[in-house]
C-alpha cells in the first residue's frame, strides 16, 4: 500500500511536523525552526516551502538572516552543532546538549535530538530564553524516539520534493 504523496505521508512524519509547527506558533519570540540530520541535511522546517533567498520580496521586507530561509537556518544549525561537538571533544567534556548564541538582533538555539540530529531555533532578541529552551527540550523528548532512519529518509525526500 502506498501512502499519499501529500506532505508527511506517515503518521510519524505528520506528528513531527505538527510538533514543529506547535513550537513556532505557541512559543513567543520563535521565528523559525529546523531539524537537521547528522550529515547536515534539512529534514523538517517550520517553513518548508520558503526559498527566502535573494530576490524574494518577503525575505527583503524583513530582517536579514534565516527567518524565512530554511536552508540558511539548517546550515547554521549544522555548523554550530559541528563546531560545539569538536570543542567538547577537545575539552573532553562529553556530548553537547544545547548551544545558544545571543546576538544584537536575534538568538539561535541548537539542541541535540538523537544520533546526531539537531533541532535549531531562530528567535527574537527579546525572547524568554528559558521558555524557548524548555519547549525545545519538550520537542526533543517527544521527537527523539520517532526520528527513526525510515522517518528521516521520508522527511529528506519530502524536503527535496518541496517546490
Amino acid at each position: 500500500m502506498t501512502a499519499p504523496s501529500t506532505y508527511g505521508p506517515s503518521t510519524q512524519a505528520r506528528n513531527l511536523q505538527w510538533l514543529l509547527t506547535d513550537l513556532v506558533e505557541e512559543v513567543p519570540g520563535v521565528n523559525s525552526v529546523a531539524v537537521v540530520s547528522s550529515d547536515g541535511l534539512l529534514l523538517l522546517s517550520s517553513d518548508p516551502a520558503a526559498g527566502g533567498g535573494a530576490g524574494d520580496p518577503q525575505a527583503e521586507a524583513g530582517p536579514k538572516g534565516p527567518r524565512g530561509a530554511s536552508a540558511d537556518l539548517a546550515t547554521i544549525v549544522s555548523g554550530l552543532g559541528s563546531l560545539t561537538t569538536g570543542a567538547a571533544a577537545l575539552m573532553e567534556s562529553g556530548s553537547v546538549k544545547q548551544t545558544m548564541v545571543a546576538m544584537e538582533h536575534g538568538s539561535v538555539f541548537v539542541m541535540a535530538i538523537s544520533d546526531g540530529s539537531l533541532l535549531g531555533v531562530h528567535a527574537t532578541p527579546d525572547c524568554d530564553m528559558s521558555v524557548v529552551a524548555y519547549h525545545m527540550a519538550l520537542f526533543v523528548g517527544r521527537a527523539g524516539h520517532v526520528l527513526t532512519p525510515e522517518v528521516r529518509s521520508e522527511l529528506r525526500q519530502s524536503m527535496e520534493n518541496t517546490p
